[in-house]
């Protein structure tokens, strides 16, 4: 039987692939960012921008929170500032806690696998047949 090779389509580009990817795991991150306590959504976007190299706009970190906050695993409140406008700070709920915990094991088991996987690709070692 002759093998089929497959040709990448054009949405299978690796830049898409990694975009794909990231977006994924945005609604965990945006939870982690809260483990340590509230802020508001540009501390947020800066926090993941220097822990974790995530680099997001505004118009993509509301969205997520907003959904995150429906679904009770966030709480916000609006808080007055010193100098400018109020901000609205956010914080986990212990559903978002839980939420969270349960996220992290999940990904540390998923991404422990495939790390174990891809070493041999890291490396430049040939896998066994």
């Amino acid at each position: 039987m002759a093998r089929v090779r497959a040709m990448p389509a054009e949405s299978d580009q690796p830049d898409r692939w990694e975009a794909q990817l990231r977006k994924g795991a945005l609604e965990m991150a945006a939870l982690a960012s809260l483990w340590p306590g509230r802020l508001y959504g540009l501390e947020i976007i800066r926090f993941l921008e220097n822990r974790s190299r995530l680099v997001l706009a505004e118009g993509t970190i509301y969205p997520i929170l907003n959904r995150l906050k429906a679904e009770g695993l966030l709480t916000s409140v609006w808080v007055e500032a010193e100098a400018g406008h109020p901000r609205k700070y956010y914080s986990l709920t212990d559903a978002g806690r839980l939420r969270l915990r349960q996220m992290a094991e999940a990904w540390v088991s998923f991404s422990g696998g495939l790390t174990e996987l891809l070493e041999p690709v890291l490396e430049h070692q040939e896998i066994p047949q």
